[in-house]
């Protein structure tokens, strides 16, 4: 259905131990629920290894991004899961930073976290069970490539001028920025190259990125990435979807 901004939206979201899914919600003027909008995506291989609780956070995170054009600003929302504990971790105060970096997310919008037992969730269990998604029914020739990395050879960047004392509700920006490259295998490999330049860590490299391996270098912790010698480094953005939304909400602004 189209959404209709007059009536009040609602999420639901679910992790599997492979990927997540959500799906953004209405009730209709007769009161049947309608789907608005659903995403879906494969876990990256590091997401893969979080506790329970931590993926779906993931996937309440994942939906927030996907749905902020509707969700940011609204008054009150709904969001569902699975998982009944969710909003006894989202209130530890034993955090870790990512924990942190995503409850400094979760602050911009304004809503409350719903316990809806899995039999009832069907949407967004469907969405995070996909059999394409499950690589169990992979074959080493199908596996789903890392959206976030679009091609090894080229980086995701912004010529934009990254201000170190620029900070956040828990983190400075380039501390944040530094933390999800080490939890992003693509550059943490990268990162570990250009600190310790070995054959070693060299091989760990795709063969795409190893051609490419001297447009990348360090500013501090800082990842930079250059075309040539004449060409402006520029800042490589982590594949983090907040941090990502994030930065355009504050470019545009």
């Amino acid at each position: 259905m189209l959404p209709d901004t007059s009536r009040p939206f609602h999420v639901v979201c679910d992790a599997s131990e492979f990927a997540i899914g959500c799906a953004l919600m209405q009730f209709d003027a007769e009161g049947r629920e309608s789907v608005v909008s659903y995403q879906s995506r494969q876990m990256k291989p590091a997401e893969k290894n979080y506790p329970v609780h931590n993926k779906e956070l993931l996937a309440m995170r994942y939906a927030l991004i996907k749905f902020r054009v509707y969700l940011l600003g609204e008054q009150t929302f709904a969001v569902y899961t699975d998982h009944a504990s969710l909003r006894t971790a989202m209130k530890s105060p034993h955090l870790s930073q990512r924990m942190a970096r995503w409850l400094s997310f979760f602050a911009e919008y304004n809503f409350g976290v719903h316990y809806k037992p899995g039999k009832n969730n069907i949407l967004a269990d469907a969405l995070s069970r996909r059999p394409d998604y499950d690589p169990r029914r992979l074959t080493r020739h199908q596996d789903i490539p890392d959206d976030d990395d679009d091609d090894d050879d080229c980086a995701t960047c912004v010529t934009l001028g990254i201000n170190a004392t620029v900070s956040s509700p828990v983190l400075p920006l380039r501390q944040q920025f530094a933390d999800a490259y080490e939890e992003d295998s693509f550059y943490a490999a990268i990162i570990r190259y250009l600190r310790n330049p070995t054959a070693h860590t060299l091989a760990k490299l795709t063969c795409p990125t190893r051609d490419a391996i001297t447009r990348y270098d360090l500013d501090g912790d800082l990842l930079t990435y250059a075309i040539d010698t004449f060409d402006t480094p520029r800042v490589v953005i982590p594949a983090d979807d907040d941090l990502r939304a994030h930065l355009v909400h504050d470019t545009l602004a």
